[in-house]
């Protein structure tokens, strides 16, 4: 059986599986244009496995494949036993070469996962690559998931988005120097988000699912994806902040980095969309409340800029953010420190919240935010190592915590653990969705002892 036939064949019966055990929610999401929803079948859009082509020169130059024509800079086919294949052949890349496709895929609309074959060349030292995607013909192109970095054996990365259309593909090596590496079977699947059967990238922000199926598209205003290099987010223009905010946290992102304190609006909002402001909070008696922490991003001054961004923001009372939810972040980080790695995704929903000011408030900045009446965090621990998506188990601890948005609660975060399930039911979201259904029931139905 050929590898076209015998990839095709192992995602279809992959989606069937799924399709026929999916957990569904009859709550309608929060403020969120689209809901979960079942994929119950996977369609191929690429399948590329550089066997028909050939390049002996690492010069630029375009090639013509099965699947198009692909462009290799500072990369060529490899053919020789130092070359890690599943075949006769791979991409061998050094420097920062780069693998990109000349042509879109078309049809890649909805959830999308793209699977990738990665190693290390002979005896060369590792390298780190990543993928970049272009829903414009290359015209501009967004990294998707994290860096990944190629070890002594074929390797598969899995990366999960969401695709608004069209499609281009551009395999970037960004470290390692002249140590090369190989890349094989390059594989792209329309339908497969959520199920829970593909193997998300490592230490991407994504990793546990896309809660709201978020898209970055214009039209999902209220529902827009914004994956940034250090957090991923769905944006919603009507409350004039994030629904949901994902992150990874391991001992390299700990830092020495001092706090940045520079809030500011985001600019890569659509352009016609208003710019909650660093000044939109000023006399409201509420915190520009943090969704992925400052001190979560304190190994570059870069990294610890980038959460301040305003669409990281929310309205929240100064007790509950700088006494509750700091107690919180830190515990989080003690187990980072203490050996760990974890994943969190953090968001608020409702409408109504009680600041410094005392009373309810309902919206501020000119009713153009919305405060809302509660914030929640759900933290995934796991120790360190790799693979994390296939680590997560029935003994995964799993600290669920939903508070009021309120200036006189607890400062003891533990008095408002909960399950990740009622999060779910509060919000309509799906948020650990790239886990197998039965390891979802297990771990989202039981409260962090």
């Amino acid at each position: 059986m050929n590898k076209f036939i015998w990839h095709c064949t192992i995602i279809c019966l992959a989606g069937l599986l799924f399709s026929s055990c999916r957990k569904e929610s009859n709550i309608q999401p929060q403020d969120v244009s689209q809901s979960r929803n079942v994929t119950t079948e996977s369609t191929v859009l690429l399948n590329e496995d550089f066997e028909s082509g050939s390049k002996t020169a690492y010069t630029v130059g375009s090639i013509s494949l099965n699947s198009g024509s692909w462009t290799l800079d500072d990369a060529l086919i490899g053919n020789l036993a130092a070359d890690l294949k599943n075949g006769s052949k791979s991409v061998r890349i050094r420097n920062t070469g780069t693998l990109s496709s000349d042509f879109s895929i078309s049809g890649a609309t909805g959830a999308i996962t793209i699977t990738i074959k990665h190693g290390t060349y002979g005896t060369d030292g590792n390298s780190t690559w990543q993928l970049w995607t272009s829903a414009n013909n290359g015209q501009s192109w967004t990294q998707q998931g994290g860096t990944i970095t190629t070890t002594t054996s074929l390797q598969t990365a899995t990366f999960n988005l969401t695709g608004t259309g069209s499609l281009r593909i551009s395999i970037r090596k960004v470290s390692g120097g002249t140590n090369r590496i190989n890349i094989d079977d390059v594989n792209v699947t329309l339908g497969s988000g959520g199920s829970g059967g593909s193997n998300p990238t490592d230490d991407s922000n994504l990793l546990l699912g896309n809660p709201s199926n978020a898209i970055t598209n214009i039209t999902s205003e209220n529902n827009y994806l914004m994956e940034k290099a250090y957090y991923a987010l769905s944006y919603s223009r009507g409350r004039g902040t994030p629904n949901w905010v994902s992150w990874h946290i391991q001992a390299s992102d700990l830092g020495s980095a001092s706090r940045s304190n520079d809030f500011r609006a985001d600019s890569t909002l659509p352009a016609s969309w208003y710019q909650v402001q660093n000044s939109s909070y000023t006399g409201s008696g509420f915190d520009r409340g943090h969704n992925c922490p400052s001190a979560d991003r304190t190994a570059t001054t870069a990294a610890n800029s980038a959460t301040f961004l305003m669409t990281n923001m929310m309205p929240q009372a100064p007790n509950n953010n700088q006494q509750t939810w700091a107690n919180l972040e830190n515990y989080t980080r003690s187990l980072v420190n203490a050996g760990n790695e974890v994943y969190i995704v953090c968001g608020s929903y409702g409408q109504g919240g009680t600041g410094s000011l005392g009373g309810v408030t309902n919206t501020i900045d000119n009713g153009r935010v919305t405060v809302p009446s509660n914030i929640w965090k759900v933290v995934v621990v796991i120790p360190n190592g790799s693979n994390d998506i296939n680590r997560i188990n029935g003994s995964t601890r799993v600290i669920a915590v939903n508070t009021p948005n309120r200036n006189d609660i607890s400062t003891d975060w533990t008095q408002y653990k909960t399950t990740v399930r009622a999060i779910e039911n509060a919000t309509g979201y799906n948020i650990m969705s790239n886990l197998r259904p039965s390891l979802q029931d297990s771990l989202e139905t039981r409260i962090d002892p």
